[in-house]
């Protein structure tokens, strides 16, 4: 069995092919072809906008597929959540669906756009959004450049942001968010409950899992002499505890540890002065709990 998995193209795609690298599997992908090779045959992949994952992976055109849990929720359709995976086009965090309105407008919040036009891509969303506020508004789809369409042909926009930088250059103001999102992995029913096919995809999430873990994070090695184990171990922080083990040497411990990359910078220097010798920082691809 063969796993067909969806790769979202467009704005996520270059994201998503550089964590599925650090997890080990890379994909081979051509401008002119919606087909992908990978190092593993198993699995085959198709470049798939993101906005139309869900309906292939629900229809079963595809066993699984990477997509925001916003354009899950805009299709109505039903598919399994597999994994959160938290990266989008710019960071490692969630993005927002946010209310915009023009930054000199007398708009304050969304009653206030009660008959009122909102341009945005999440249609029926918004409309839902709106609809459980008690505001009357018509929302009409934007085929792109949302942010432009203020005051002229729309009143209000509802578009996704990452940092806010698009908005405020459109002189935009936010009123509120009316959705954080964050990728998914999510599978097929059927798929999901095939034995094999569960098997393949939850490997899948794992390996995609721990690349992100290890996102940010360096692993440390060390040798102290058992002595001066306390004063070091009170320094290092640790997913869990410092792993400590004998050396030939009864006298001597190696620890080895997983820290924040950005600590690096201060903590080699206070585990020097602590009588730590052989430091090594080395980096991770993936972090596996």
């Amino acid at each position: 069995m063969k796993l067909r998995l969806g790769i979202p193209k467009g704005s996520l795609q270059e994201a998503t092919l550089t964590l599925f690298a650090r997890a080990g599997l890379r994909v081979y992908t051509n401008a002119r072809s919606y087909f992908a090779a990978t190092d593993d045959p198993e699995i085959e992949c198709l470049l798939i906008r993101a906005q139309e994952m869900a309906r292939y992976v629900e229809h079963g055109a595809l066993d699984a597929g990477l997509t925001g849990l916003d354009w899950v929720l805009e299709s109505g359709l039903e598919a399994v959540t597999v994994a959160d995976l938290i990266y989008a086009k710019q960071s490692m965090g969630k993005v927002k669906w946010v209310l915009a309105v023009p930054e000199n407008s007398a708009f304050q919040r969304a009653e206030d756009l009660e008959g009122r036009i909102v341009a945005t891509e999440l249609v029926s969303f918004t409309r839902s959004y709106f609809a459980s506020r008690n505001v009357a508004v018509r929302v009409e789809f934007s085929w792109g450049a949302t942010e432009v369409k203020p005051p002229l042909l729309a009143d209000a926009i509802v578009e996704v942001t990452e940092t806010g930088s698009s908005l405020r250059a459109n002189h935009l103001r936010i009123l509120e968010t009316v959705l954080e999102s964050n990728t998914q992995l999510i599978a097929n029913k059927s798929s999901w409950a095939d034995p094999a096919g569960r098997r393949k995809i939850e490997n899948l999430a794992v390996m995609l899992r721990g690349a992100m873990a290890a996102q940010g994070r360096v692993g440390l090695m060390l040798n102290v002499r058992k002595p001066d184990l306390p004063a070091v171990l009170s320094l290092l922080p640790a997913l869990k505890n410092p792993t400590v083990a004998p050396l030939a040497d009864g006298e001597w411990v190696a620890v080895n540890t997983i820290i924040e990359e950005h600590a690096a910078w201060s903590l080699i220097p206070q585990l020097k002065q602590a009588n730590a010798q052989g430091i090594v920082e080395y980096p991770l691809n993936k972090v596996v709990m």
